[in-house]
């Protein structure tokens, strides 16, 4: 149960920040509502562009070429 042993593996998990888009967007509109006891009538600019990245990022689709790891596998298996 698990990965064979010796093979090669990139934990995805290491990466996570660069798959952080919206996030700064995120914390400023957290920021402001903390600062305005969540009174998310003052935080509306902080509000529309972080709804105007969301949006953004919906359009983009997982990359057609697969994982890191799939292309991994598939070179450890010609190398036999």
């Amino acid at each position: 149960m698990g990965r064979k042993q010796g093979g090669l593996y990139i934990n995805p998990k290491k990466f996570g920040t660069l798959r952080k888009p919206c996030m700064k967007e995120m914390v400023t509109f957290l920021n402001c509502l903390a600062l305005n006891q969540n009174n998310d009538g003052k935080c509306v600019r902080q509000k529309e562009l972080l709804s105007a990245c969301m949006d953004a990022q919906t359009g983009k689709s997982r990359k057609p070429w697969g994982s890191i790891n799939y292309h991994l596998q598939r070179l450890s298996r010609g190398r036999k």
